[in-house]
């Protein structure tokens, strides 16, 4: 519960933002949130996946201590914004996120920001869907795992040229698509979420946002796979030199080791997965995910939060 507290006030900061166009302002106010909540947390963590590198994120840079210092130790993924675009368009499906596991067993991306993906949820977690396998293979395994035809299956594809190809695939198979035109994580999350009416999710997106939306299917039975995918000879060069190997495929388990690890979302704006932040004249609600691999507990979290109490606990203004 200390995890979700951080994700709704990030999420809260950043939904005064939500159609105001300016998507800087609203991933510095969630950052900026986020990080204050982090610092009460009881753990001695450090950003694994934060905001970048500390010369160009002055705060939940890669390498940054969080928590306060007290066991245990922990590596943490955050996402204060996962669909900064979403927010400020006032676009559906924008997320507050944030990943913590065993210190030691989250994957640093290092210099690879992208991967190809493929996520899928428990239904379909010992079918043989592979990135290896054409699209239309992949979408024939879920349609038999869920005794389903092809074009019953939802398949989730972030909307990006480099896709034409893919898209045009399943489309010839008969499936179903979403096309999202940003926050990934949120679409790997509902191949798992009965309610959210998706059933995998194909293409190349961040690396970050794998190792986050991994943490949660971990949590949830599901599975990710997912093989990186360097830009250009530059990013290829400096993974090789860091050991990194281009041809393998990376599950979730790979993406984050061992059994304990802890996820939780809040929505920013309204969605599939999650209703967003809700005004009324001094309160706010919000929806969040949180969950634990260890017990396999996903809990479903509708808070009310009074605007005056929330902003003298905080010292952020959210009325």
């Amino acid at each position: 519960m200390e995890l979700v507290r951080v994700t709704e006030v990030a999420a809260l900061a950043a939904s005064r933002w939500m159609g105001r166009g300016n998507k800087e302002g609203a991933d510095n106010a969630a950052v900026e949130a986020m990080r204050v909540l982090l610092r009460t947390v009881p753990m001695d963590g450090v950003v694994v996946i934060g905001e970048g590198e500390k010369d160009e994120a002055p705060m939940l840079y890669n390498g940054e201590l969080i928590g306060d210092g007290t066991p245990p130790e922990c590596d943490i993924a955050v996402d204060p914004i996962d669909g900064t675009t979403l927010t400020s368009l006032g676009r559906a499906n924008a997320l507050s996120v944030i990943a913590v596991s065993d210190r030691g067993t989250m994957f640093n991306p290092g210099p690879c920001v992208y991967m190809e993906k493929i996520a899928f949820g428990p239904e379909c977690a010992d079918s043989g869907i592979s990135l290896d396998n054409s699209p239309t293979e992949n979408l024939e395994l879920v349609a038999a795992a869920k005794s389903e035809s092809v074009r019953d299956v939802t398949a989730v594809i972030l909307d990006r040229d480099r896709h034409a190809e893919l898209i045009a695939e399943v489309r010839e198979a008969g499936a179903r698509i979403r096309l999202i035109p940003d926050g990934d994580v949120a679409g790997a999350i509902s191949t798992a979420w009965s309610d959210a009416g998706a059933d995998i999710l194909f293409g190349v997106g961040g690396t970050p946002e794998g190792v986050i939306a991994a943490a949660a299917l971990k949590c949830m039975g599901g599975e990710l796979l997912g093989r990186l995918w360097p830009r250009n000879d530059k990013e290829r060069k400096a993974a090789e030199k860091q050991g990194m190997d281009l041809h393998a495929v990376l599950t979730a388990d790979d993406l984050v080791r061992g059994d304990n690890c802890f996820f939780a979302a809040t929505g920013i704006t309204d969605g599939d997965l999650l209703k967003g932040v809700h005004y009324s004249k001094k309160h706010a609600s919000t929806q969040s995910l949180v969950m634990r691999s260890k017990s396999g507990t996903v809990r479903l979290v509708d808070a009310d939060h009074q605007l005056d109490k929330l902003n003298s606990f905080s010292a952020i203004e959210f009325g």
